[in-house]
């Protein structure tokens, strides 16, 4: 049976004048796509009025990590993509 990680990553916008809420919709869907479930946001405060989006989902084990990062780095507004958290689940 496929396992489920835990994911958190950091998605920078491209500039503090971004739509956060555009990326969002635009990252729940590609992500959707992928096999992931779960899916939530939180913008947390960078600096300078800049904020980042911090996506948090459930994502299939048995998948790369590369697919996320490739994909929410090709959205458009997206600065730079990184993974914070990366652990198994269980339940």
């Amino acid at each position: 049976m496929p396992g489920i990680a835990a994911v958190i990553v950091k998605i920078m916008p491209s500039s503090p004048d971004t739509n956060l809420k555009q990326i969002e919709q635009k990252a729940k869907q590609s992500m959707e796509e992928q096999g992931a479930k779960n899916i939530s946001f939180e913008e947390k405060e960078i600096a300078f009025g800049l904020k980042a989006i911090m996506l948090k989902m459930a994502w299939p084990e048995e998948k790369s990590t590369d697919i996320i990062e490739s994909k929410l780095n090709q959205l458009e507004n997206v600065s730079s993509v990184k993974i914070e958290d990366y652990r198994r689940a269980f339940g």
